[in-house]
């Protein structure tokens, strides 16, 4: 009994020091999201800020639904791990790379991990290119893979794989979703892609934080703003990686 017992405050202590926000790199900072830091901070899982414009924004409301399509690893970057672990939140992971399966479903048990490519197609097979070393930046865009190597400086060739696509409606519509609190989309200039197969108006989610690279921008904003939603100007600041959209009239 006591060895059990010692177990399992040392597992607790683990799972503790895991809740724990790190204190990631500050590279991509900027002054206007230091009220944010102020308020949230300094830790953080997200890559930039996007874990504290979220909590800002829902005001650390507990108990609602996200869907996060490119996931990527369970904790590591992660703009869903903190809505989960500490504030109970569920959702749906949908990231390519079923090599990050494993841990969602030991460390992220109201998640629901769905190995799939999210595109404007259901059935398929798209290529996704992604760095061994570096999967944060797996894109069905090969060039945009090479390219993100010049930061990473990995050395390594990229690699490509086979994978199932899906448009986000018909996966929505599988899992028995009927309504979005939160989506993340994070899937390197294949969101406009991903948008042309999902229905907003549909399941019109409360907040969408969308990586929105110069590529792709405009096409994003055109998509949002024909669905009735806005860009959060509050946010435009902080966070000059993503857009944050909420429909019109959201103060």
């Amino acid at each position: 009994m006591a060895l059990i017992g010692l177990l399992g405050v040392a597992l607790g202590v683990v799972a503790a020091a895991m809740a724990v926000p790190r204190l990631l790199s500050e590279r991509y900072l900027v002054p206007e999201a230091d009220p944010f830091r102020a308020a949230y901070g300094p830790g953080r899982h997200s890559h930039h800020v996007e874990e504290w414009i979220i909590r800002d924004f829902f005001q650390d409301r507990r108990g609602g639904f996200f869907v996060d399509v490119g996931a990527n690893h369970y904790m590591d970057y992660s703009n869903t791990y903190f809505l989960e672990v500490e504030l109970g939140w569920e959702g749906i992971a949908v990231e390519p790379l079923v090599e990050f399966e494993a841990d969602y479903t030991r460390f992220r048990p109201r998640t629901r991990f769905k190995p799939f490519f999210v595109s404007d197609v259901s059935d398929q097979q798209a290529r996704l290119y992604s760095l061994p070393s570096a999967p944060l930046v797996s894109s069905g865009v090969e060039q945009f893979t090479k390219e993100a190597d010049k930061e990473f400086r990995t050395g390594e060739a990229v690699q490509s794989r086979e994978v199932p696509t899906i448009t986000l409606d018909d996966l929505l519509a599988a899992e028995g979703v009927e309504r979005i609190d939160f989506l993340s989309m994070d899937i390197e200039l294949w969101e406009p892609k991903a948008l042309a197969g999902f229905d907003l108006r549909r399941f019109q989610p409360a907040l969408v934080c969308i990586e929105a690279n110069a590529e792709v921008r405009q096409q994003i904003i055109d998509y949002f703003t024909r669905h009735d939603y806005a860009v959060l100007g509050r946010y435009l600041r902080a966070d000059i990686w993503n857009l944050y959209f909420a429909p019109m009239g959201t103060r």
